[in-house]
């Protein structure tokens, strides 16, 4: 298990369903509320009779008139191509000799786990070894099995914990495998559908969080206890190691096997953005001193410390989205003297962090675009230094060090990957001993960029906030109000929208001539935590205030017109569409609308809403509810009011948002006589669809629909 940071709790959201082992069923959750209040709220009865028929009645009427618009089966074969190719850079993890790849394409549509080494990696062919066929698997099992990731023992064990999903959901079967023998071990660590967390303490013990009967969850469905659990034992024989709250987020333990710097961090997450930290030592816990919304982590002798408020200590003040660093054992003992890593500056936000064997590398954005940096001692003292990468994109830096291999000889190498909106993603081997920099891999562009090109521009808040957004022209694009546009936006848990390629937007977009724009709003990441926290909770709107502003200042500069702008989100950006689409109806013609957010009264009663309530505060609190009620969108929707057309898109299987919010607020609109499609895949989790055929449909549907309101779309 791993501790709470940012981007980890992602996997508990969405970017991002039915075993029901939550703290509360849907059923019983709809049951909580009497039906007088909420006329649809049999709707939140995930796989009840009554709402599944009233899904596939909806999904055919979509299907039928989006399949009907010209050009979709040709969209969708082009989208199912880009998944499918095998020109893909492989997302890879090293541990020990081998570099870890799961991969999907067209003849393994659920997918293949396999691994090679760096040197067959660097070829344009590598030789990849299987060690799991997931089609194989689900066939023989009669399962519909989705991937859910793998934990490796380490070291020169060969056992590894492997999570599979039925249909994509959060919740996870966990089964023990051996890499030796290629087979799942009968009488290994085993655990049944849950939403747990494990992390190996050594090859005969792990650390587990997992729904061990009643009390065992937070009010957010994921584990309330951490346990140590001996192999040969039952599950109920497993010791207690740490206990959270009811009302935490969840509780993790986190092991650290770097040989001489061993350490068991355990803890709990009152809220989605703080945590409280303790060593376990020879069955003791000590805690450990740091501001409750700082994410600590060891490396080594050192302390890494990220800021996310102002910390006075020690006589001096170190600012909100700072990184410090400092010796291990003189920290622990109470001192408190750092080194900054990184400070920030009104453009300037550490994006993430990563540590070689000697080094650590940052990955900094500045205005949206990454560059990197590298600390490293010199005679005793730390010293930065600036690394030559390509600008300006997206980077991303992820060091191959693996602390468990003697002499390593990858200890200073790392992986980085560049990409922005035209240029396709290129990987490179890095060396922090000599900043060199090799180009290893590179996908194809999957649409012609001639002519294409990329702005940033900067729109005013309504309280005079200055609020970036990216613009991609497609060719010939005039500044005529009359290009059909589409605006993406997210706003929420500080997650930042950097520059990425999209071919299928490529494809079933800009080169029909649509215009894509990014917003970056508050509520993200992109100007640190400070920009977050300024739409969180009573603050929220001013994400919804940001993103209105760039629809008008698209309008503004002819970019486009209100009856050529749709837009899009999904998850929190769902509740974005919602939000937008009641506040402001006469600015847009088109919302897409995906896996949303949307009952604000009840999302905390909903599968995994009690976690985000540090984002938008409690409803069930008088005085919180008075500033979410504001907003709600499903309590704003009204009779009489012109809305554009709505296309709601979410999954039976999702687990972590549920499909009640989208149900039912389609639900509402066509009770009021408004304009509204819905379309809900059977599974396929909070992505919404379960693997490339599944998706790449979802987004054939999609793009019909914008381009069926803001186009038509020109035949090639």
């Amino acid at each position: 298990m791993t501790q709470l940071t940012r981007r980890q709790a992602l996997a508990l959201l969405g970017a991002t369903s039915a075993p029901l082992t939550m703290a509360q069923t849907p059923a019983a959750a709809a049951a909580s509320a009497p039906a007088t209040e909420d006329p649809f709220l049999w709707l939140e009865d995930v796989e009840g009779e009554r709402a599944l028929n009233w899904v596939r009645e909806h999904n055919a009427a979509s299907r039928k008139l989006l399949e009907a618009e010209p050009g979709f089966a040709e969209t969708r074969q082009s989208l199912r191509a880009i998944l499918d190719s095998k020109e893909r850079i492989p997302a890879v993890a090293r541990r020990g000799d081998w570099l870890y790849n799961f991969w999907r394409d067209d003849k393994n549509p659920r997918g293949l786990w396999r691994r090679t080494s760096l040197d067959s990696f660097r070829q344009a062919e590598p030789d990849w070894d299987v060690i799991l066929d997931l089609d194989a698997l689900a066939a023989a099992e009669k399962e519909n099995w989705v991937w859910g990731g793998a934990q490796l023992a380490g070291g020169s064990s060969t056992r590894c914990l492997i999570s599979l999903s039925r249909g994509g959901a959060d919740a996870k079967v966990v089964r023990e495998f051996d890499l030796a023998t290629r087979g799942f071990l009968a009488d290994g660590f085993t655990l049944p559908e849950a939403k747990s967390e494990l992390d190996w303490l050594d090859e005969n013990h792990v650390f587990v969080g997992t729904d061990f009967g009643p009390g065992a969850l937070t009010d957010s469905g994921y584990p309330r206890v951490v346990k140590l659990w001996k192999r040969g034992t039952p599950l109920s024989a497993a010791t207690l190691v740490y206990e959270g709250k009811k009302t935490d987020v969840a509780a993790f333990a986190s092991v650290d096997p770097t040989p001489g710097f061993e350490r068991v961090v355990v803890g709990r997450s009152p809220d989605f953005f703080t945590n409280e930290l303790a060593l376990w030592q020879d069955g003791k816990l000590l805690p450990i001193d740091k501001p409750l919304d700082a994410q600590l982590s060891f490396w080594q002798a050192h302390v890494l410390i990220k800021l996310r408020s102002d910390w006075t200590v020690a006589g001096r003040t170190w600012p909100s989205g700072a990184l410090l660093l400092a010796d291990a054992a003189a920290y622990l003992k109470g001192e408190r003297q750092f080194t900054a890593l990184f400070t920030p500056t009104a453009t300037r936000s550490l994006d993430a962090y990563t540590t070689t064997a000697s080094q650590v590398l940052l990955s900094v954005m500045d205005n949206v675009a990454n560059r990197v940096v590298a600390w490293r001692q010199v005679k005793g003292q730390w010293v930065e230094r600036a690394v030559d990468t390509p600008f300006p994109g997206t980077l991303q830096v992820q060091a191959l060090h693996d602390p468990q291999v003697a002499k390593d000889t990858l200890g200073e190498q790392f992986l980085l990957s560049y990409v922005d909106f035209l240029t396709p993603d290129s990987l490179y081997l890095g060396d922090a001993g000599t900043d060199r920099l090799v180009k290893i891999k590179s996908r194809p562009a999957f649409f012609d960029a001639t002519g294409m090109k990329v702005e940033q521009h900067f729109a005013t808040s309504k309280d005079g906030t200055r609020v970036p957004y990216f613009v991609i022209w497609p060719r010939g694009a005039k500044t005529d109000g009359a290009n059909p546009t589409l605006l993406y936006g997210y706003g929420g848990f500080e997650v930042s929208m950097q520059p990425w390629y999209s071919a299928s937007w490529g494809q079933a977009w800009l080169a029909h001539g649509g215009v894509a724009v990014v917003a970056n709003i508050r509520g993200g990441g992109e100007y640190g935590p400070a920009w977050h926290q300024a739409a969180v909770k009573a603050n929220k709107q001013h994400s919804y205030d940001d993103f209105i502003a760039v629809a008008e200042d698209l309008v503004a500069r002819k970019i486009t017109a209100p009856k050529h702008l749709g837009i899009m989100g999904g998850s929190n950006g769902g509740l974005l569409m919602g939000a937008v689409l009641v506040q402001r109806p006469d600015l847009f013609n088109a919302v897409v609308c995906q896996v949303p957010l949307l009952d604000m009264k009840r999302f905390n009663k909903l599968l995994a809403g009690a976690s985000w309530m540090a984002e938008y505060g409690n409803p069930d609190v008088p005085a919180e509810w008075a500033y979410i009620s504001r907003y709600s969108p499903y309590q704003n929707v009204k009779v009489g009011v012109k809305y554009p057309k709505v296309f709601f898109v979410t999954s039976t299987r999702d687990d972590r948002v549920h499909p009640g919010h989208a149900r039912k607020m389609a639900a509402r609109m066509m009770a009021q006589g408004h304009d509204v499609l819905y379309y809900e895949n059977i599974e396929g989790g909070h992505g919404s669809a379960a693997n490339n055929a599944q998706l790449a449909d979802r987004q054939a549907l999609e793009f019909a629909f914008l381009w069926e309101q803001l186009g038509p779309m020109p035949r090639r």
